[in-house]
């Protein structure tokens, strides 16, 4: 059975990839796979987002560039690069921790949208709940996604689920059963 909707896979770039990276998600290998299952059964309804840095921040960036200064580089860096290739699918940038806005929903339309990726405490929840405020139906896959650390993971769920009925917290193999 195929999954409904769109797939995004929210920033599985070497920056939260890599063990050497200061934003390196803990558990970042270990989704890769879920990932890749999920990636199949999608097919061609497969989203792809980035983080870059601005070419120059502005407002409350400014202090965070400050303190995260080896991030300022610009979006062709191998930093940048997605871990897989995505192929033909559809790659959005953004230089803001969530990625829900008029890019996404220009591919997506009004969804559903099924969510994995990193950070679980960051990036997957800053796209998360806006995309479910503008009534979008949201899936986030437990088990596919990783955050800075095991309890911020548990915390990002834990506030996503509050939002239910617009979001559900599932695991791949649910759907992958098509539930």
């Amino acid at each position: 059975m195929t999954p409904e909707g769109w797939l995004v896979v929210v920033d599985l770039q070497h920056v939260f990839g890599d063990a050497d990276s200061p934003w390196g998600a803990p558990r970042f290998a270990e989704i890769r796979p879920r990932i890749s299952e999920l990636v199949s059964a999608f097919g061609e309804r497969v989203v792809w987002t980035r983080f870059v840095a601005p070419s120059r921040p502005t407002g409350a960036w400014t202090e965070y560039y400050e303190q995260f200064p080896f991030a300022l580089q610009p979006p062709d860096a191998p930093l940048y690069a997605l871990v897989d290739d995505p192929g033909a699918a559809p790659v959005v940038d953004a230089t803001a921790f969530g990625k829900w806005g008029p890019e996404l929903a220009a591919v997506v339309g009004n969804g559903p949208l099924t969510v994995a990726g990193v950070a679980t405490d960051c990036c997957v929840i800053s796209t998360v709940l806006p995309a479910a405020d503008a009534g979008v139906p949201v899936r986030v896959v437990s088990d596919a996604c990783a955050g800075s650390s095991d309890d911020d993971h548990a915390g990002a769920l834990r506030v996503m689920s509050l939002y239910a009925p617009l979001v559900h917290v599932v695991s791949t193999a649910e759907v992958l059963a098509g539930r």
